[in-house]
């Protein structure tokens, strides 16, 4: 017996020893209006890999290795993130009593900022959107202002497209495979149930990807780490939306090991900000797990957001002049009500299921299963043997009669003559008509009936002139990926994660409405016999409606990746090596055998492959618990994206010549300060994008020279850019200072230099000189002196000093000013090419294209700076153990008209006609704009129950 409770005694005393040896610290954290515990907060040290979540009843134990002064960070959906200073002391745990956090109001504006780029509007075949969705769930102070206060001016991090930057949900990429970039549409309007995220900046460290050079996006869907909660948000814009509504509800995990998520939304507008442009949205989402034990659970999570919106159209200066910035030339009255032909429809519901499987304490495995079908529209209408719809079209403005010269003289350009009485007339033609006429489209579509007295009678259909057509893109992708994250030693971690994907992608013209008409003939009217023919095996066929046509045809795609990292973490240095691997697979099959390219257009294209590397590390220096010193650098070979690769996929099976991967590289150093009072960060960056291709169409005049053996003809063409290089160069710095517990000010500068660092190769395809002895009309014009351009579409400089202030009684209101600079056009390639200075009837060089004469032509256009001043404010209350949240915003509040972005119409395709149009001062080809919104508002009211 003495020996038993010897033995007791000294268990105890062990077990004493052991625990007075533990070094860290522990504490309870709870809602600062309910004082109910709060589950699932996230608590850590920061800048380091420790962390641990709080429990059922808010309590939480955070073990050190190390002693010293440290930040602790308490993070949780729709809060505020909690930061302060501890002193960790060797062998004792402290107890930090109750923590308390204060709900976020600010996140409500988290939903309307998604924007889009000149690439979504100017690109029917994308299904994707741009990156300002990936800006959004970062709560670090530059990123912030990077999505809510220079996101409605098209800014972009870094000057970097999305597809740089790679999205996941529960660890999938979602990454589309035509373009890189993520359909954000796809999970609109689900801001409650798509809260929880993870995001890392440029290429530093995901346990889930080895990502892009912009970033990663971490969605976490897994029905069990919810809060259980009841949510409904009402919000009104003028933007977008005018209205929406949003319903939430989350059980947590209960104790049968289930846990359940469901929400659903609705976005609505008859009309946006722009004219026509109406919007119609839904939104559905589930996740329900199911915890089978300690180590495995499974979790189903299905998603469903069909959404549909009118475009609204670029416009040249003259356009606007005549009527106004917010003009939208792709509408037109029908029955009393606004009909916009320009209608982009996204419908692509996404099934996923999920194993998260816990090996041991220390090692996770996540496994799933993917699949996303659907379709994406973009509506249009056709013609044949009639006048363009368009109301811009060139020929019904002004600047059609005052543009015009009089014939060569030889080789020097005619005298100019512009006829302004007639200019006068189409001046007050398009006033009077500056919609599209439903009514007309409809009666050319019918036959006059007459009497016995050739007196009409009436109407009946007859063969459609004009129709209305979408541009289908149904894609089935299957996805199975698997991570495992797992901690090897005290200071190594391991992540580590494949993936495979598999992608149908059908292709073709869908026929959607005949528009009083009887039936459409599925043959090209430009071409004569049997390249008129879109389908030789069906020639002349009569479309009506639900009928395919034009084109038609599949991509099929396969693409698997690894990736490894290994991060080790010391008391003063961090530091991380990542590498990984992928194969790509792209083939066309086409489903028509087109007139022009018979005998390459049907059936499967070869199939090319791409192997690709990539490498990244970084190092980080803990000068003390404050600040740090990051460096991460990385360079990765990368696959062109599918539309990249077949430059015209709607007509034959054609790859690019020569096409290659791209090459990336990047390297960025950043400096952290972090207090309780002052937050701040210091970033300097540098990344360059090689071999590039990119492929666009336009219809081209004077395009051809005889004297290179070319016949002299205007055309429609497809124009391919290789070996495009991509340089940028930048600084960011945020500035975050608590003046007060109720006052804060912040500061953020955006400094880059996005330029093009090559000439490219410029490759023009005209379909219509493909015969027996030439099935593939390449016309090679050489380098288009590019270096230097800027790269358009984005200010390359941003400044946004922001107020606000927070009141005890739960209120609060911000202001920020905000300054653009330096965004410039979108510049034609072939205007750069040696090309363009040929004399296209004689083969000799214009006698007027002098070298100075040449700068002032080509000189990119660089828009004027923006100057933004957005308003804040918000208020929460407590009604009947009911929480109430209201968010309101006002943007431009000042109202300021701004450009943000265009492009250079490439339709004057040699040096003398585009130095006319601009030298006429009313070009009729000038180049079209982007413009911002004016003052808009966004309000959001939530109600937790």
């Amino acid at each position: 017996m003495k020996k038993c409770i010897t033995v007791i005694l000294l268990i105890f005393q062990l077990m004493t020893v052991i625990a007075q040896n533990e070094t860290g610290f522990f504490g309870k954290v709870v809602d600062m209006k309910t004082q109910k515990p709060l589950q699932h907060v996230v608590v850590s040290i920061q800048n380091s890999v420790v962390m641990k979540l709080t429990e059922s009843d808010g309590t939480f134990k955070l073990v050190l290795q190390s002693e010293g002064n440290q930040l602790l960070l308490l993070h949780s959906q729709g809060y505020k993130d909690l930061l302060f200073p501890i002193k960790v002391v060797s062998g004792e745990m402290i107890d930090l009593g109750v923590l308390v956090l204060e709900e976020d109001n600010q996140i409500g504006s988290e939903a309307f900022m998604i924007s889009l780029s000149e690439n979504d509007l100017n690109d029917d075949n994308s299904s994707s959107e741009n990156t300002s969705g990936l800006l959004q769930s970062s709560r670090d102070a530059f990123i912030q202002a990077s999505a809510f206060n220079w996101g409605q001016a098209r800014f972009r991090m870094r000057g970097l497209d999305s597809q740089h930057a790679t999205m996941t949900i529960n660890g999938v990429t979602m990454n589309k495979m035509y373009d890189g970039r993520p359909q954000w549409g796809n999970w609109g309007g689900l801001n409650d149930a798509t809260r929880n995220q993870e995001f890392s900046v440029g290429v530093a460290t995901s346990d889930y990807t080895f990502g892009g050079i912009l970033g990663t996006q971490q969605i976490n869907v897994r029905a069990s780490i919810y809060r259980p909660s009841s949510r409904i948000t009402f919000s009104s814009s003028n933007t977008n939306y005018s209205f929406r509504v949003m319903a939430t509800y989350a059980t947590g995990l209960m104790s049968s090991g289930w846990a359940y998520v469901v929400s659903a939304g609705k976005r609505k507008a008859n009309e946006g900000f722009f004219e026509g442009t109406n919007y119609d949205a839904d939104s559905f989402f589930m996740s329900i797990e199911k915890k089978l034990n300690t180590q495995h659970s499974f979790n189903f999570t299905g998603f469903y957001t069909p959404n549909s919106r009118g475009k609204n159209s670029p416009n040249t200066d003259e356009v606007t002049q005549l009527t106004s910035k917010r003009y939208n030339s792709y509408w037109g009255w029908q029955g009393g009500k606004k009909k916009n032909a320009r209608i982009k429809r996204v419908e692509e519901p996404v099934l996923m299921l999920n194993h998260f499987f816990r090996i041991d304490d220390k090692t996770t495995l996540n496994s799933s299963i993917t699949y996303q079908f659907g379709k994406v529209s973009n509506s249009n209408i056709d013609y044949q043997n009639v006048n363009s719809p368009d109301p811009t079209h060139y020929r019904k403005l002004p600047s059609y009669y005052t543009s015009v010269y009089a014939k060569d003289q030889g080789e020097y350009p005619g005298s100019f003559i512009p006829d302004y009485q007639n200019a006068k007339k189409n001046e007050i033609l398009f006033i009077t008509n500056s919609q599209i006429n439903w009514n007309e489209l409809y009666r050319a579509n019918q036959m006059l009936t007459t009497n016995s007295i050739k007196s009409v009678t009436g109407y009946v259909p007859a063969q459609s002139s004009y129709i209305l057509y979408e541009g289908r893109t149904d894609d089935k992708t299957i996805s199975f990926n698997s991570n495992v994250n797992s901690q090897l030693t005290e200071n190594i971690f391991f992540n580590g994660g494949i993936a495979f994907r598999n992608l149908k992608s059908h292709n073709y013209q869908l026929l959607t409405d005949l528009l009083g008409g009887l039936y459409f003939e599925d043959v090209d009217l430009f071409y004569k016999g049997d390249q008129s023919q879109s389908d030789l095996k069906n020639p002349n066929r009569r479309v009506g409606v639900g009928d395919s046509y034009r084109y038609n045809y599949n991509y099929l795609a396969n693409t698997i990746d690894f990736f490894t990292q290994f991060k080790f973490t010391y008391r003063k240095v961090d530091f991380y090596l990542a590498q990984a691997f992928s194969s790509s697979t792209y083939q066309r099959e086409g489903l028509y055998q087109n007139g022009i390219y018979a005998t390459n257009s049907f059936g499967k294209s070869k199939k090319v492959n791409f192997e690709n590397f990539a490498f990244k590390g970084g190092l980080t220096y803990k000068i003390s618990g404050k600040q740090w010193l990051f460096i991460n650098g990385a360079y990765l070979t990368q696959a062109p994206t599918i539309r990249n690769t077949f430059p015209n996929a709607r007509l034959n099976n054609s790859i690019v010549d020569g096409i290659e991967s791209v090459n990336i590289s990047s390297i960025e150093g950043n400096y952290i300060f972090h207090s309780p009072k002052i937050k701040a960060r210091l970033t300097g960056y540098y990344s360059l994008i090689k071999n590039a291709t990119q492929t666009s169409f336009f219809y081209a005049e004077g395009i051809f020279d005889n004297g290179a053996g070319f016949d002299n003809t205007n055309a429609f063409v497809s124009q391919t850019l290789t070996h495009l290089n991509k340089k940028n160069i930048g600084v960011e710095l945020s500035f975050e200072h608590q003046i007060l517990p109720t006052f804060k000010t912040i500061l953020s500068v955006a400094y880059g230099q996005y330029t093009y660092d090559s000439n490219p190769n410029v490759v023009v395809v005209d379909n219509a000189r493909v015969s027996l002895e030439n099935s593939n009309p390449v016309f090679n014009f050489g380098n288009a002196t590019l270096k230097n351009y800027k790269q358009p579409g984005m200010p390359q400089q941003a400044y946004s000093l922001a107020v606000e202030y927070r009141n005890p009684k739960y209120w609060w209101l911000g202001t920020n000013i905000n300054y653009l600079a330096n965004s410039y056009i979108d510049v034609s390639p072939i205007s750069r090419t040696a090309q363009f200075y040929i004399n296209p009837k004689s083969g000799f060089s214009f006698p007027e294209a002098s070298p100075e004469r040449a700068k002032i032509v080509l000189k990119q256009e660089k828009f004027d700076p923006i100057r933004l001043l957005n308003i804040t404010g918000g208020k929460s209350w407590r009604v009947r153990r009911k929480y109430i949240s209201l968010f309101v915003s006002i943007n431009n509040a000042l109202n300021k008209t701004y450009k943000t972005g265009g492009f250079e119409q490439a339709r004057n395709a040699n040096f003398r006609r585009l130095d006319q149009q601009q030298s006429s001062g009313t070009p009729s080809f000038g180049p079209k704009y982007f413009y911002g919104y004016g003052r808009s508002y966004f309000g959001n009211l939530a109600i937790n129950l």
